[in-house]
């Protein structure tokens, strides 16, 4: 809890209380859009960085390694950028009474708990009422396929996997770099998130030039989505038709049969506490990916399955709180 960094948090209140403060906020007041319309959000600042970066450095006729050794570069400066603007905001807010509750704010504005619920949401009331095409158009701020080649059940599995997947990267990772490290943690994780989601592909132009900001991106990450799938199974406990002995089993089971080393561990626990199949053949932009299915139940998704995994998602995130609460509680008495 950034005793590494020996930061100290802000006069006095720790980091695990202000996670909690932030995640209380991230669900109450969602992702600031009207904030936003004035400021740059933080995550754009760190994306803007890096399309400028990949224009000048990854130019076509250079040699894979030459690519390599560029794209390496940008990941750990961009990394250490944000990792340096966290610090000075931690510092900054060191400096004042009310510093921890615009540390909080900050931290709230990195987490996704509030947008992606309501998004997923969205995608299940249209489906609900009839409404596909309403339903693609919500998918596609969720997912990186063409949703206009998906059916009703294929955007509903979509939106399933999308929701387990984010609460890892968008939830939990977040908070689990933000109680190690601190701020300048969390700012370096979502940097090396955002570097991995604009560079990160097996393409012929980002294969060699992105090669270490997808290996990095996954090793943080590999912590943060085994406890994730935790997380799920034990919120199928207290979710009504959820089965948590089946999250458990699938998850072991059917985690590592997806493409990427972290993704399929909150997928398969949610594919199993819920009965359904996830994953399996679709459509990207750059082609067809023949995924194999995680879980055994249900491929034929509706409405009502994505509700029931917005309610475990929901508790999920109650849990990820109380997590923080003993943390808190021992910051208090020390």
């Amino acid at each position: 809890m950034s005793d590494g960094f020996d930061l100290g948090a802000p006069l006095g209140v720790s980091e695990p209380l202000i996670l909690m403060a932030a995640l209380l906020i991230d669900w109450v007041i969602g992702d600031l859009r009207w904030l936003f319309r004035f400021a740059p959000h933080p995550v754009a600042l760190i994306g803007g960085l890096i399309a400028a970066l990949d224009r000048r450095l990854n130019r076509a006729g250079r040699s894979d390694a030459n690519r390599v050794v560029r794209g390496a570069l940008v990941t750990v400066f961009v990394a250490g950028v944000a990792a340096t603007a966290g610090w000075g905001l931690h510092w900054l807010c060191q400096q004042h009474a009310k510093g921890w509750l615009v540390e909080a704010l900050f931290v709230a504005i990195l987490l996704a708990q509030r947008s992606l619920a309501g998004r997923v949401g969205d995608v299940g009331k249209s489906l609900a009422k009839g409404d596909l095409a309403d339903a693609r158009a919500g998918l596609r701020h969720l997912v990186g396929r063409d949703p206009d080649r998906l059916d009703k059940h294929a955007v509903a599995r979509a939106s399933v996997e999308s929701l387990s997947e984010n609460f890892s990267d968008a939830v939990a990772a977040p908070a689990f770099w933000y109680l190690l490290l601190g701020l300048p943690g969390l700012c370096a994780y979502k940097a090396i998130n955002t570097l991995d989601s604009m560079i990160g592909y097996r393409s012929e132009q980002y294969r060699s030039f992105g090669m270490a900001a997808a290996r990095l991106d996954d090793a943080v990450n590999w912590i943060p989505a085994r406890l994730s799938g935790l997380l799920i199974i034990l919120a199928a406990l207290f979710a009504p038709s959820a089965n948590p002995a089946g999250g458990f089993k699938t998850m072991l089971r059917d985690a590592r049969k997806h493409p990427s080393p972290n993704a399929g561990w909150p997928e398969a626990a949610m594919a199993g506490a819920l009965g359904l199949a996830l994953g399996g053949p679709r459509s990207y932009p750059g082609g067809q990916s023949e995924a194999t299915w995680i879980g055994d139940g249900r491929a034929r998704l509706e409405a009502a399955d994505i509700r029931r995994a917005v309610l475990v998602f929901t508790i999920a995130c109650g849990l990820l709180w109380l997590c923080a609460a003993p943390l808190a509680l021992l910051s208090l008495n020390g």
